[in-house]
């Protein structure tokens, strides 16, 4: 399994400038670390068992949460969130949502349509951001400025680019960051990608993947009124300010603006599984070749190793891919598998471990609990913000090639395409202004 290296205590600045653990005051992430000193050096999966520091109800124990964006996700997300934890504010530039997440809690949280001033009146050890996928990375990089912590939900990005500023910014921050891909905390899913990425299956010849499809580009929509108490011009945030539609605000995640359509949506969670299996998490593919032409083209990709991810299924395992091995074949899909021949995979978790997740609803508990586990100890949680931000850079490569058309050349250490200015172009994208990412 991956190591999980300490993410570095900050460093307390005086006023000359300089570094100074003499000067130490402490912090509430001070408080929140000795709460769990004994727990220090627990590996990747122990907050899913670990209880004792996870259950206080000591008020200076519990850690204080912001959630930003209160949709459908964030709810269960609210509904699964450890005692160990609290809700104390909200932030949504749809007064409706809002009401109705403070109805459904019976809560009286206060709440925002702008993250910035929740950012700077609650007092907060960390926020969850659950918004559309292009409004996600400007309150992800502004609460890692503020010193928070942070639970991003999946895709962590719209495009490439603003993946590698909030690394940057989570990075000098010293921020515990999780990923919402929890298929990284599932017992079945963690033993099946080790058996693959130790070798116990002898090497992998290829990977199938399903062909999860792409967005589609905007056309004008004729004008609707916007709904009473939404902020549409905030919702729209750094993408251009368009006539307000119902499936522009509730069906955005087939509009390219907005999304990468189920390439990042359902692949987010398929390509990182690819991804561990492999044990290429903080890497990527270095070769994208379009297999058929069009915006839902099959696409290959290749790692440096020769060893190909092939998106061509119609059907298949959405969480996960078919991975084809010298001893067998593994169908790796969310909190369960298929292998051929049936008796491949040795010592499966015990199938207790597998009933817990299949509880009514998407279940994140577990998920949620290693990020507050390492928010006391300063660990990197399951997923961490580089293995989020490399997982997503692969789907993005995907519609990148398939909106070419070509084949490309990429650099997974630089995060460039190798002479290929067009291509190069589509890793980024102009944001509205007010909406610019902070510099980090």
């Amino acid at each position: 399994m991956m190591s999980n290296p300490p993410v570095p205590k900050h460093n307390h600045i005086n006023s000359g400038g300089g570094s100074s653990e003499s000067n130490h005051k402490p912090t509430r992430r001070d408080a929140l670390r000795s709460a769990a000193a004994a727990t220090v050096g627990l590996g990747y999966h122990a907050a899913a068992t670990a209880t004792s520091p996870l259950e206080s109800n000591a008020p200076s124990d519990v850690i204080r949460i912001g959630v930003i964006g209160t949709g459908n996700r964030a709810r269960q997300l609210m509904d699964q969130l450890p005692k160990a934890a609290r809700v104390v504010a909200i932030c949504d530039c749809y007064q409706k949502r809002a009401d109705e997440t403070l109805a459904k809690f019976d809560a009286k949280w206060p709440t925002y349509s702008n993250h910035r001033q929740m950012l700077d009146r609650e007092s907060l050890d960390a926020v969850i951001v659950a918004t559309p996928d292009h409004g996600r990375s400007l309150p992800c990089i502004d609460a890692c400025q503020a010193g928070l912590d942070v639970y991003a939900e999946k895709p962590l990005t719209a495009y490439v680019s603003e993946g590698r500023e909030i690394v940057r910014a989570a990075r000098q921050n010293n921020t515990v960051f999780q990923v919402g891909t929890q298929q990284r905390t599932m017992e079945i899913n963690d033993h099946l990608c080790r058996q693959i990425r130790e070798g116990k299956l002898g090497r992998v010849r290829f990977v199938q993947a399903v062909n999860y499809t792409g967005p589609k580009r905007y056309h004008p929509l004729p004008a609707e009124p916007v709904p009473q108490g939404d902020d549409w011009d905030r919702w729209c945030g750094p993408t251009p300010l368009r006539p307000f539609h119902s499936s522009l605000q509730f069906g955005w995640m087939q509009w390219r603006a907005y999304s990468g359509g189920e390439m990042t949506n359902w692949g987010a969670h398929g390509v990182d599984q690819i991804q561990w299996a492999l044990g290429k998490s903080l890497t990527g593919p270095t070769r994208f070749v379009p297999v058929t032409g069009g915006p839902n083209g099959k696409v290959t990709a290749r790692y440096d190793d020769g060893l190909e991810v092939r998106f061509e299924l119609d059907q298949g395992p959405q969480g996960g891919a078919i991975f084809h091995c010298e001893a067998g074949k593994v169908e790796i899909n969310r909190n369960r598998f298929a292998t051929n021949p049936a008796d491949l995979i040795k010592n499966a978790p015990d199938p207790a471990l597998q009933a817990k997740w299949e509880k009514p609803g998407w279940i994140a508990g577990p998920h949620l609990a290693n990020w507050l586990q390492c928010i006391r100890t300063r660990q990197r949680p399951n997923a961490d913000v580089e293995i989020g931000h490399r997982s997503i850079t692969f789907c993005h490569l995907v519609n990148v090639t398939r909106e070419l058309g070509r084949e490309l050349n990429w650099e997974p250490k630089r995060e460039t395409f190798v002479n290929d200015d067009e291509a190069n172009s589509l890793l980024t994208r102009p944001r509205r202004s007010g909406y610019e990412l902070p510099v980090t």
